[in-house]
């Protein structure tokens, strides 16, 4: 446990210079307008072609004008998915997972660990890290508690009790933010690979030898993302629904990322950097912004945005599990995607600013086609959303048909990969799951469009629009608290028999 000082600074002052910022445009800020001009228009394409099938149109010859534009982006769209999904498959389908290597070639490793109200998590967490197969001498274990309300700080402070010289517990006095709470991690990081789990996860065994592996094969490996699995599965219909969509996400699209080097988002819950790249960037990493305010969320992006930025690869460890908790209630999934969109679409524009130019010496024709595919899907396919809606109202039952067959058909992808990774019987939770989506959370993509700026955490304290980097006083402290009486401890593996 340390304790730190910082700088003090007045909060006036801390305040002008946040104002002044926000006043200040980026790159990003000038390609959403474009981003968001090209949704606005094929919603427009879309709710002209309805208008002419409901017979609306004003004159008769952009009927016969809107049918043909929409057979032919029809046409063009489902061939384009075929192709994508094709090219996905066979680049999945290529994978190889880099073995591990021996004690003596690990690299130095810092492992952060942000914790906000998660209470007696944080403890099975760092437990989980501590206890893994790495050599002690090359492990730092950081935990910050970003200012909890709850007795985190005690579980911290009781792991450091348990695990002697292996827990640096660190306590922010104010909640800043899982992105701040990573920026006071990784400034005090002594290791050559800096490594993110959430507080709420286990890692197995091997999956930290596993993970940080490819940084010896590879010079030019910059990071690499674990393989995230649900852990509270018997916790409800929720958590089974997205173990399926998990699997779909990372043994399928970063498997297919990983072939051409350039995993898009590395994952809160588990992911390893080459901290000489990221150090140097830290600061703009924390303050980066967004449409004027401060881009309090998506801080997985922003880091693997860095590193592809910088001209080296991203790849994905498939048998780097980490186990994690989901949300059990609707209101805390939807608020968990609307995250992981807002944060997609804002860094996805970012990404543009550097992917086209000569951001590498390695090829990267690959990753372009794949980030044209992904911009398509979001614009087209949220515009789609909103045409199917209107549409709806022109011929409900045709489309409510269209809809469930189209939602039957889509359900088999996520099926297949889950049977042929898993060989569970838990792959048929894929349908439920694609009609759920369908009912429940497909407007959060829109949402996310028209939203990107908003940045509040949603499940954390800080607020949208406020800076990650607080701006004033004292910002740390090493309490002196209390000790909690010892706790068994669940590995991952105890908590899935369980299940």
């Amino acid at each position: 446990m340390s304790t730190v000082r910082f700088e003090d600074a007045s909060v006036f002052t801390a305040a002008r210079k946040a104002a002044f910022a926000r006043r200040q445009l980026t790159n990003g800020d000038v390609g959403y307008p474009v981003v968001l001009a090209l949704f606005l228009a094929c919603t427009a394409v879309g709710l002209w072609w309805v208008w002419a099938e409901a017979g609306i149109t004003v004159m008769a010859g952009f009927s016969s004008m809107a049918r043909e534009i929409a057979w032919w982006l029809g046409q063009g769209l489902f061939w384009m998915t075929i192709a994508a999904l094709a090219w996905r498959a066979y680049l999945a389908l290529r994978y190889k997972a880099c073995p591990p290597v021996a004690d003596e070639s690990l690299p130095t490793l810092t492992v952060v660990v942000p914790a906000y109200n998660e209470g007696r998590h944080v403890l099975n967490t760092l437990v989980s890290v501590a206890t893994s197969d790495y050599p002690a001498h090359k492990l730092q274990i950081v935990a910050v508690d970003d200012g909890s309300k709850d007795d985190t700080w005690q579980w911290m402070r009781r792991a450091e009790a348990m695990l002697p010289g292996r827990v640096e517990p660190i306590k922010l006095v104010k909640n800043g933010g899982k992105r701040r709470a990573l920026y006071e991690g990784f400034r005090r990081a002594t290791g050559e690979v800096w490594v993110t789990i959430d507080s709420d996860s286990l890692v197995d065994p091997d999956t930290l030898r596993k993970l940080v592996s490819p940084f010896v094969a590879d010079a030019n490996v910059g990071a690499t993302a674990g393989n995230v699995r649900v852990l509270n599965m018997d916790q409800g219909l929720i958590p089974k629904m997205m173990d399926v969509a998990f699997t779909l996400s990372f043994d399928f699209l970063r498997l297919a990322q990983s072939r051409l080097n350039t995993v898009f988002c590395t994952p809160g819950a588990l992911s390893a950097y080459r901290g000489s790249i990221l150090e140097p960037h830290l600061e703009e990493w924390v303050e980066e912004q967004f449409l004027g305010r401060y881009a309090n969320i998506g801080e997985d992006r922003g880091l693997a945005n860095i590193i592809l930025r910088k001209g080296f690869h991203i790849l994905f460890q498939q048998d780097a599990l980490v186990w994690t908790n989901v949300p059990v209630q609707y209101k805390g999934l939807c608020k968990m995607l609307v995250r992981w969109g807002r944060s997609h679409v804002r860094e996805s524009i970012v990404m543009a600013q550097f992917l086209f130019g000569n951001f590498r010496q390695t090829p990267a024709m690959g990753t372009r086609v794949e980030y044209l595919l992904q911009m398509v899907e979001l614009i087209v396919g949220e515009a789609l959303k909103i045409g199917s809606i209107a549409m709806l109202l022109v011929s409900p039952l045709l489309v409510a048909k269209n809809i469930a067959i189209g939602t039957v058909i889509a359900s088999s992808i996520p099926a297949v990969v889950y049977l042929a990774r898993h060989r569970s019987w838990n792959f048929l939770w894929a349908l439920p799951y694609s009609f759920f989506w369908i009912i429940g959370l497909s407007w959060i993509g829109v949402w996310c469009m028209i939203t990107p700026q908003r940045s509040g955490w949603l499940t954390r304290e800080v607020k949208s629009g406020l800076p990650a980097a607080a701006p004033a006083g004292d910002l740390l402290q090493a309490a002196q608290a209390p000790l909690l009486t010892p706790a068994p401890v669940m590995t991952a593996q105890a908590q899935q028999a369980q299940a």
